[in-house]
């Protein structure tokens, strides 16, 4: 068995990611890991897999308490830290967050999913790794947040089954329609989209979701959604598209750069200008193909996942950037002025798709509101 085909494999399987600390007369220690889960409910017990190599590893012997500190999805910078990722401030990396002291002496990360204090009972070595099976002492529960997931080597938090949560709001024995779309979209189009959909049927119920692709995706997979208003990336397994526009990407500049006066702007021009990145998929991946399909390396100096942040940047001269949706109003939230001006190349649009389920039947509701779509985007939207 090849050992990087393993690790591959693995690297596939999501776990939550937790920090394990301990501290006692050995020393108080830290270490990030994603192989915990639950031993036993009789007694309360758990298991966590650590490095042999790991600083943490001979001291979590000695010391023999733990603390199993499940992180919220916005705490990534701690699993980096305490994995040696980052870069921890004079070399302690506790002093990125604040703690508790657990009844082991252990310590207990505040604002944690979930922390679990634990006495070692038990330690043994199987291969690279040592497993400490500890017994619960005490639990703290966070009331809020999502725990952190990672798989395939990147961090990402769980979706809510929103399916099986009561919405009040909305009548059971009515016909509901759940419509997703590409968080960036979302804005730009669904508010109008909707606004007519409730004048046509005021007596339909609709169910808003945004994502990114992938997710969305995987909502029409599983049907969760009944259709997705997203961005057209060819073809994909068991999904129908139907083809809504084509739209030009802009350059988006201060509206007082020297640039900003030009009718259209050429990608070469932009070579040496820094620029923000909307750090997303598809979006990254298709404004950086622009670059390269002319032989052009843009000089990307920042990034940002966020629609408005990139254009909240941009205002503040931080940088150009390349968007496709174009808000009404050319003002950043903190009422930068912004430019928006075409690419003077002939460069390939992007696409919006209306996206079903090809294997399952469209309700009465789901060709309605497409019929809305391609209507709203034939008449210039």
């Amino acid at each position: 068995m090849d050992k990087q085909d393993f690790f591959n494999g693995m690297s596939q399987a999501a776990s939550t990611v937790s920090v394990i600390t301990t501290d006692g007369a050995y020393g108080k220690k830290g270490v990030t890991v994603s192989a915990m889960t639950s031993v036993s409910a009789d007694p309360p017990s758990l298991l966590v897999c650590v490095h042999h190599l790991s600083k943490a590893c001979e001291v979590l012997q000695k010391n023999g308490v733990m603390a199993v500190n499940v992180l919220r999805d916005d705490q990534a910078f701690i699993s980096d830290t305490f994995a040696g990722r980052m870069p921890a401030p004079n070399d302690d990396a506790f002093a990125i967050a604040e703690w508790d002291s657990a009844v082991t002496g252990a310590p207990l990360l505040r604002g944690a999913v979930v922390n679990f204090d634990c006495e070692i009972v038990k330690y043994f070595q199987s291969g690279s790794h040592f497993i400490f099976i500890g017994e619960v002492r005490d639990i703290r529960h966070q009331q809020h947040g999502q725990a952190l997931v990672y798989a395939n080597r990147a961090y990402g938090r769980a979706v809510g089954l929103d399916d099986f949560v009561k919405t009040p709001e909305l009548d059971p024995h009515k016909p509901l329609l759940k419509i997703a779309c590409y968080t960036t979209l979302g804005a730009f189009f669904m508010p109008r989209l909707i606004a007519q959909y409730r004048a046509l049927y005021p007596d339909g119920q609709l169910k808003l979701f945004e994502g990114v692709q992938s997710e969305l995706y995987h909502g029409l997979e599983s049907g969760q959604y009944d259709a997705a208003l997203m961005y057209d990336l060819g073809e994909q397994r068991h999904v129908k598209k139907t083809r809504l526009a084509e739209i030009a990407p802009h350059v988006l500049l201060p509206a007082l750069h020297p640039l900003a006066h030009q009718a259209a702007i050429s990608l070469y021009d932009l070579a040496t200008e820094p620029m923000v990145l909307l750090d997303a998929e598809p979006s990254r991946s298709y404004f950086l193909s622009l670059f390269e399909s002319e032989g052009i390396e843009p000089k990307i100096a920042l990034r940002s996942k966020s629609f408005e942040t990139v254009r909240g940047m941009v205002g503040n001269w931080l940088g150009y950037s390349l968007l496709t949706t174009k808000p009404a109003n050319n003002m950043s939230y903190d009422g930068s002025a912004l430019v928006s001006i075409p690419i003077k190349e002939q460069v390939e649009p992007s696409r919006i798709a209306y996206c079903t389920h090809a294997d399952k039947a469209e309700s009465e509701q789901n060709r309605a509101f497409k019929a809305l779509c391609e209507r709203f985007f034939l008449e210039g939207y």
